[in-house]
């Protein structure tokens, strides 16, 4: 039996106190139909705590498709969640969520700190705009946030704007800067500011900054994860459905070991996000005075003998390209001037980085 053909059998179940049938009140849910076995399996949606019409309910579903199929019917019962519980209200917050305009969800990690990934995060979204798209970036390294100095907007106040649907949700406006939108925790503390927060505390907070930023229509949200592999990567994937992960790497032996770990935490069954490719930084050093010069400081580098692209070939995944470890790249973050503004060389990498990304969808 076809989705629909079971839906008109569970018509003819009615809900006593209502006097509707529990199609029409909304309360079949997750409906499937084995196509080996033709097994069905749905949620009953209650749509108050406690119904006591709940079992007669789901026996009067199960005899009706028993009937109708030869096979038991797997249903799930669920009540819905009190109004005022926590629960209740970050259901809302996803349902309500302004990611919901956003075409493709970028998560931008590294396996270790100090190898540059929020300056490549930083400069991607730059050089994507460049190219005509419409781009965010989501400041998600909670205890060191470093993307409202890399776009230059650290004086930046949020403001919060009034939901039009007419509910009671507010959302945060984020900030604008060559051409990209730009949210982050460091709007809403001092540089000054120790920010100790226990896991619960920083999971939460960068949930609002997920559903209640005022993001409109985009092509691209690129998330600037924390490095490592820990809570806050999980909290990403529970909300939201990532088209896909970038890893951020130097060419030294001690960060490609936990390239491997990175890709092994988006690759398990739990997490399953595709990798959309590596990102070898800190290549080769490059002075300004010998702009044709090379010097490789952290380890053989290069798609042919660098080892982030070895890596990339042995987990099976594309290697995005080579970034120079050049002065100006550094001096333009700290001045809020990414230098993928600018008509360089090191802008160049990043134009091609972006354009790899874009092709390899």
């Amino acid at each position: 039996m076809t989705e629909q053909e079971i839906l008109e059998l569970l018509k003819e179940v009615r809900h006593p106190e209502q006097d509707k049938d529990i199609v029409s009140l909304g309360m079949v849910d997750n409906l499937s139909v084995d196509p080996a076995t033709g097994s069905v399996r749905f949620t009953l949606k209650l749509t108050k705590p406690r119904d006591p019409m709940a079992n007669s309910l789901r026996r009067a579903a199960e005899a009706l498709l028993t009937e109708a199929t030869g096979i038991a019917p797997v249903i799930v019962v669920a009540e819905p969640l009190p109004p005022d519980s926590k629960a209740a209200k970050q259901q809302t917050m996803r349902e309500k969520s302004r990611l919901n305009g956003i075409s493709q969800v970028i998560a931008v990690a590294s396996g270790k700190g100090g190898v540059g990934k929020s300056t490549v995060t930083a400069n991607l979204a730059v050089a994507l705009a460049a190219e005509g798209y419409r781009v965010g970036v989501l400041d998600a390294d909670i205890y060191g946030p470093s993307m409202p100095k890399m776009f230059g907007v650290e004086d930046y106040k949020p403001v919060a704007e009034v939901a039009e649907d007419g509910s009671d949700l507010e959302y945060i406006v984020p900030a604008e800067a060559h051409g990209v939108k730009v949210m982050s925790i460091g709007f809403f503390i001092s540089v000054d500011d120790a920010l100790v927060w226990r896991g619960p505390m920083a999971t939460n907070a960068l949930r609002q900054l997920l559903h209640q930023t005022a993001w409109g229509e985009l092509d691209f949200l690129l998330i600037d994860l924390p490095p490592g592999t820990g809570d806050l990567h999980l909290t990403i994937v529970s909300e939201l459905r990532l088209s896909g992960a970038v890893i951020v790497s130097t060419p030294q032996e001690v960060a490609l070991a936990d390239v491997v770990r990175g890709i092994a935490m988006f690759r398990n069954d739990h997490v399953d996000v595709p990798i959309r490719g590596i990102v070898e930084n800190m290549a080769w050093f490059t002075p300004a005075e010998l702009p044709e010069n090379k010097y490789y400081i952290f380890g053989p580098a290069g798609a042919e003998h660098g080892g982030v692209a070895r890596v990339a070939r042995e987990q099976g995944v594309p290697f995005l390209g080579s970034i120079p470890l050049v002065q100006a790249i550094a001096e333009g973050g700290d001045a809020g001037q990414p230098i993928a503004t600018r008509n360089s060389v090191s802008a160049e990498a990043f134009r091609m980085l972006a354009h790899a990304l874009t092709t390899n969808q």
